[in-house]
Order: structure tokens, then sequence, then C-alpha cells
């Protein structure tokens, strides 16, 4: 019965990596949960099949499984993200900010709109230099009741986006805000672009950093917890 195990939970692993992305990494350091934030980010309305998308009822589970979890030490959250649905992004970054776990974040390629929060809400977050993250209001797409009802909530969905996101990183209220009302970044848009650097020098990201750097951080902080508990 025993040796049938191993077989299974290699299924289970390679089932895992196949639909949600994710893959759990051990060694003589430690063994990391790795799960990556991808394409859109689906909430309640399903999208088109031609999209890839992330969807949050599969990762708050997996969360909430991590966190739980004796065979797990830590996370590593990798971001390539357009955004998307803006409930669900902020429940997957609320879900990881209140994680006591060690957690660390990597912006690969993009970590637009939505996906901010998500870049920040880790312990520790890092960018690498090609990467580009966008800085942008609350927006919706179809219809829309023209109202002043409707302009106060998304007022209120963007100061809570701005409160989360200046809780999690160093960058000022001012700044974020001044970077999501800017004009003349963008052609078609309101709101700024950060790329690598400019993302760490605003206090948005912590460092600059490519794959080695987010797991040298991540070990880090796994020993440290490991050894306050001894």
């Amino acid at each position: 019965m025993e040796a049938n195990k191993e077989p299974e939970m290699k299924k289970q692993e390679q089932s895992q990596i196949v639909e949600l992305g994710s893959d759990i990494t051990k060694s003589g350091k430690g063994s990391i949960y790795t799960l990556t934030i991808i394409g859109q980010v689906e909430g309640h309305q399903v999208a088109p099949e031609t999209v890839k998308t992330t969807k949050y009822e599969h990762v708050l589970p997996l969360l909430a499984g991590i966190e739980e979890s004796d065979d797990i030490d830590g996370l590593l959250l990798l971001l390539n993200t357009v955004g998307g649905d803006i409930e669900a992004g902020l429940a997957i970054a609320e879900m990881i900010a209140g994680m006591k776990k060690p957690t660390v974040s990597l912006v690969l390629g993009g970590g637009h709109s939505i996906g901010i929060p998500l870049a920040v809400c880790t312990k520790k977050s890092f960018i690498t230099p090609t990467a580009s993250m966008t800085v942008h209001p609350v927006r919706m797409t179809g219809l829309v009741v023209g109202a002043p009802q409707t302009f106060r909530y998304f007022q209120r969905i963007q100061e809570q986006i701005a409160d989360f996101v200046t809780s999690n990183s160093r960058i000022s209220r001012e700044d974020f805000e001044r970077y999501m009302m800017a004009t003349g970044e963008m052609a078609t848009d309101v709101g700024t672009i950060l790329y690598g650097k400019e993302a760490v020098s605003s206090g948005l990201i912590d460092k600059l950093g490519g794959l080695n750097d987010a797991l040298a951080a991540l070990h880090k902080m796994i020993d440290k917890r490991k050894g306050k508990e001894e």
C-alpha cells in the first residue's frame, strides 16, 4: 500500500502544475510552494476560453491549505498578469497579506492594474528590470448606470485599493494617486507605467532582482521563522 502512495502524489503534483501553475519544491533549505498569477484574474464572470486566466475560486482554498500545512514552509508568488476582476484580485491579496508563513512575490513581465495589490501583498516583493506595472484608476466595461452613485462607488473602490497598496508597500498615498491619475504617459488611457527600477524607487516594490534573489529572501525568512519556533 505504501509503495503506491508516491506515484499518486507525483500525479497530483503534476496535475497542480498543469491546472493551477503551481508546484511544491522540497530541499534541505525547506519546502516552498510556488504559485503563479498569470493572464487575467477571473472573478464572478467567466472569461472567454481564448483568454488565459487565474481563477480566484481555485486560489483561495489553496492559500488556506498552504497556511495550515505542516509540510510547506513558505510561498513564492510569481506574477505576470494584466489585471482583471477587482474583488477577486483583492480577495487573493488579502488572503496572502494575512498569512503568517514567509511570502515573497516576483513580478515577471507585468503586474498591471489589480496585479499591483497582488505584488505588494507579500512580506517581501521583487521585480525584474524588464517587468512593468501599470497604475490606473478603476474602470468598468459594459453597461454602467449614469448616476452620481456610480461615480461614488468607483471612487470608494479606488480608495480601498490605494489603502491596501500604501499599507503594504513603501509608496506614499500622494505618489500612488498621482501615478494613478497621470495624463500624457499612456496614449489611450490615464495612468502611469512603471518599469523595474522605477517601481522600486517609487517605493511600490521592495527590491530589483530575479528568481535567485526572491528565493534567497524567502529562505532567509524561513530560517528566521524556524529559529524562533525552536
